[in-house]
């Protein structure tokens, strides 16, 4: 033993430390194979040579082991150590590298990604000061105008202005209270001598940013003075704006920009990265204090309606306040308030105030809007990216398995050798680790170009998005995180496989086939990516029907080769005594463009987004209690409205050019208003009114189209009625409400439909009306098939996610099913040649290789048909007439399983059955 002690010494002092445990490796073995050839020259055969040299050197590792303990190698050099020989390995098997850091990549990415937009939407904070003291009056998103009792329940979200002021009085326990307008708005905003742009804004109270603790990035912010009557009209721009609206131009600070022609002096510029108070698909692109709406708005103003609720209302609270008690102190300053109007406690509403309360809701997140839209979304999304995960690391667990069974007899070598169970499964972890960290790596590109795309397909009017799909140090924590643990999951299998090899094999030969440990655990793992298949393929199923049954079905309008787009009339400066004599120009010349057919006006078109409701009072009723059901939705239109978008009147007429302003005041309903408000009764000719008794006798029925989809592509058809845009009902005794009917005058949106299909038809539409106006605003052109898919925007997103999901597990499925069945196979070689010796056919062999395909199929689907019904009562509310329990879905899912599985095995099976049966026995 002296000769080894010699050869440790030398070692040491030659290489060192860090090199010593690679190369006492590569001595000891240099002398294991010495004594083998040795031993061969003596006579011995090579398994009886192999056996000698062994038992010969057996002692020695444990002399190397005391060797190293002896000097004392620290913990992390023996990590570096095992580092090296997992890159070596790694490096000596290109092909296994590039398979499983591409699989890691695709299953870590995902859930990167979709982690990515978790934690910009849902786990996010306002960039404010001390968010945690930020509270909201209001726990629901209610938008964006309402009057009256907001819902059943008595929970109040939304506030006039006067009602914010007596809250902001009555509630010291806010150091600072602010309002801010709830669905903002948009208008065009003319700087210098440029054309006026669409632009998106919030009205807020003048201590909005001293309440969120926000100061300037340039200039200043709103204070109290800006907030008043008499105050100078001034608005802070976002920083995005001025980058991309304003070129980041400095001298735009105190200069006068137009907001639908009136003046306004840019106080200042919002600092970096904030968007507001809350995270919304279209964050505002400027800020005006409340004070200044009735500038813009005129004699419509909704801060001088008393009982008009528009604001949320948002404050910072004092420390030390007790919630419970500040809550029952608003909720009777609310309940106050609405004994004062006759809105609340005309028609018998008196005992509804009673339960009328506020609930405080924590504001530092700012993101319930975009929460309560996506929120379900993407924790779906985060289960099924990381079923995905699971999919893969089951694949790389398998790989591994086969190439740990393929070192069977080098790990009983080591293992006669002397080699501690430990530190086998320590190497094989530290292997497995490393390869998921390189996966996470490439998973992290995979993320961002993912996330970006996500957030484009899921927003594709957002202007500004706040949400930052940029890996940032969470999302970097969780790659890691995930990443690591990855790797821990997908080599223990390998790792307690490779550690339960028998040093006897190494005594026995290389060529000999014994036990395989890994075969059960192997197997294990492709039922459990079959399960986990199914139940993605199901969800894609389920995901998929749904979007079709949303987009297919019968809205009631025709949107082929039709295009929408607004202008803005108000913004250009047009009075309401301009708009027929301006009406009719812009239809005379579109009328005369060449190929277009027809052209009509409307406040709202169909499934665009927007609309106005009313409370419906027959002509000789009484106005509707506190319980019955008087809402309709309403538009006002041109006499062309209902043939552009292809709707018939079934009973009565449309409107005609005898609808004057001077003749009585007419409408068209729809069939679901009739049978609401009549029954079984004829409504033509019949009156009724909106908002009181006094004016039931406004509107006279003509007529009842078809039934079309005006707001919600989801819901039911509401009853809806029409107003013609040549008349205004002139008996409104209420200033408030008249300001409303002059402001429904101003019809912004337009449908064209062109003879066939245009090549051109923006271009040719906006230089039509640059003749009539070239400073008439043009914006959101766009085809009408598209406007009504926007509907569909977040549906079309999760079902492609879906689909894409389901597609890289049934990849990664079938992968792993055939490389179980092509090792199995190679395992078997010897098997299958004496089976065929002895007189077993081709076909038999593809038989027996396929039954144990079938058989681990069957077994994934008796395992994955539950969990995929588990999993579509979960998905049941982001279905659309799609049961959850749809057998269709999961047939198809079986199907397709079924088809990728045998057409992955089949090519192993067809391998076996041309294997040579003499090379075969010869090998053995």
């Amino acid at each position: 033993m002296d000769w080894l002690s010699e050869i440790l010494s030398r070692c040491a002092a030659l290489l060192g430390r860090k090199q010593l445990d690679h190369d006492l490796d590569d001595e000891l073995g240099a002398h294991i194979e010495l004594a083998i050839v040795e031993n061969m020259r003596r006579g011995m055969s090579e398994s009886e040579a192999r056996t000698a040299a062994l038992r010969a050197f057996g002692g020695q590792t444990q002399i190397k082991e005391n060797y190293r303990v002896q000097r004392g190698i620290p913990f992390l050099e023996i990590l570096a150590q095992d580092l090296r020989y997992a890159a070596r390995r790694l490096r000596s098997s290109p092909g296994f590298t590039a398979v499983a850091v591409i699989t890691l990549a695709l299953g870590i990415g995902a859930n990167t990604a979709i982690f990515t937009l978790v934690q910009g939407i849902l786990l996010r904070s306002l960039p404010v000061a001390d968010p945690s003291r930020l509270y909201r009056i209001g726990d629901r998103t209610t938008c964006c105008y309402y009057s009256g009792f907001e819902n059943e329940s008595g929970d109040f979200d939304l506030f006039s202005y006067d009602l914010y002021r007596q809250f902001k009085q009555a509630a010291p326990e806010f150091e600072q209270l602010a309002a801010v307008q709830a669905g903002g708005s948009g208008y065009s905003v003319r700087a210098g001598a440029e054309p006026p742009r669409p632009l998106r804004t919030e009205f807020v109270s003048g201590n909005y940013f001293a309440a969120l603790g926000i100061g300037a990035y340039a200039g200043r912010v709103f204070t109290e003075g800006d907030d008043q009557a008499a105050a100078t009209p001034v608005l802070v721009i976002s920083y995005r704006a001025w980058e991309t609206d304003f070129a980041r131009d400095p001298a735009i600070v105190g200069s006068t920009v137009y907001v639908q022609t009136h003046p306004f002096i840019v106080a200042g510029i919002a600092p970096p990265g904030f968007f507001g108070d809350r995270v919304i698909a279209i964050p505002p692109d400027f800020w005006m204090p409340l004070g200044t709406e009735p500038v813009i708005e005129g004699a419509n103003s909704a801060v001088k309606q008393r009982d008009s609720a528009w604001l949320y209302v948002v404050g910072r609270m004092r420390s030390g306040v007790d919630l419970g008690t500040l809550e029952a102190k608003l909720s009777s300053v609310l309940r106050q308030w609405m004994h004062t109007l006759p809105a609340f406690t005309e028609n018998g509403n008196t005992p509804l105030i009673a339960r009328q309360h506020v609930v405080l809701s924590r504001a530092g997140g700012g993101i319930q809007m975009l929460q309560q839209q996506t929120g379900k979304s993407l924790r779906m999304l985060m289960i099924l990216s990381s079923v995905v995960l699971l999919i893969a690391c089951a694949n790389i667990a398998n790989l591994l398995l086969a190439r740990g069974a393929a070192r069977t007899a080098e790990v009983a070598m080591r293992m006669a050798l002397g080699a501690g169970r430990s530190r086998l499964i320590r190497q094989v972890l530290t292997e497995s680790v490393l390869l998921s960290l390189m996966g996470g790596a490439a998973g992290l590109v995979v993320a961002y170009f993912g996330s970006h795309t996500i957030l484009a397909l899921a927003f594709p009017w957002a202007r500004n998005m706040p949400v930052d799909a940029s890996p940032s140090l969470a999302v970097l924590g969780f790659a890691l995180l995930v990443s690591v643990l990855a790797g821990v999951v997908f080599g223990t299998a390998p790792a307690w496989v490779s550690s339960h090899a028998q040093p006897a094999q190494a005594f026995r030969g290389t060529t000999q086939v014994t036990r395989d440990h890994s075969s059960l655990p192997r197997r294990v793992l492709v039922v459990f990516q079959l399960a986990l298949s199914i139940v993605l393929l199901a969800g894609t199923f389920l995901m998929t029907k749904s979007l079709r049954n949303l987009q297919h079905q019968n809205f009631g309008i025709d949107t082929a080769q039709r295009y929408t787009f607004q202008i803005d009339l108000e913004g250009a400066g047009y009075k309401l005594e301009q708009l027929p004599a301006l009406y009719r120009e812009i239809e005379d010349h579109l009328s005369a463009t060449p190929g277009l057919a027809r052209v009509s006006f409307a406040r709202y078109i169909p499934l665009g987004g927007n609309q106005w409701g009313s409370c419906v009072i027959q002509q000789g009723h009484p106005a509707p209690g506190p319980n019955e059901k008087c809402f309709s939705d309403w538009d006002r239109v041109s006499a062309g409205f209902l043939d552009s978008i292809g709707v018939p009147v079934v009973r009565g007429r449309g409107f005609t050019d005898q609808d004057t302003a001077t003749s009585e005041p007419v409408v068209v309903v729809n069939q679901t208003f009739a049978k609401m408000f009549f029954h079984d009764q004829d409504p033509i000719g019949r009156h009724f009114g909106t908002d009181s008794a006094q004016y039931s006798g406004a509107f006279k029925i003509i007529g009842v189209s078809a039934d079309f989809e005006m707001v919600d592509a989801r819901g039911e058809i509401r009853p809806l009625f029409l107003r013609p845009m040549t008349q205004r009902f002139t008996g409104y005794k209420d200033p408030d409400v008249d300001a409303g009917e002059k402001h429904s005058m101003f019809l912004d949106s337009l449908i064209v439909q062109f003879a066939s299909p245009q090549q051109d038809a923006e271009k040719l539409i906006r230089k039509t009306l640059a003749e009539v106006d070239p400073k008439l605003p043009v914006f959101r052109f766009a085809p009408y098939d598209s406007i009504v898919a926007e509907n569909f925007t977040q549906d079309r997103l999760i079902a492609r996610l879906t689909s894409a999901f389901g597609f890289v597990a049934l990849l990664l499925a079938s992968v792993g099913l055939y490389g179980v069945m092509s090792y199995s196979v190679t395992r078997r070689t010897s098997e299958i040649g004496i089976r065929m010796a002895i007189g077993a056919t081709r076909s038999s062999i593809v038989q027996m290789v396929m039954r144990g395909v079938v058989a681990e199929v069957l077994a994934g689907l008796a395992f994955g048909i539950p969990a995929s019904l588990y999993a579509g009562h979960l998905m049941k509310s982001l279905l659309y007439q799609v049961n959850g329990f749809d057998p269709q879905a999961l047939a198809a899912a079986a199907a397709v399983l079924g088809i990728c599985a045998g057409v992955a095995a089949f090519v192993p099976a067809l391998r076996a059955a041309s294997v040579d049966p003499m090379l075969a026995l010869r090998r053995e």
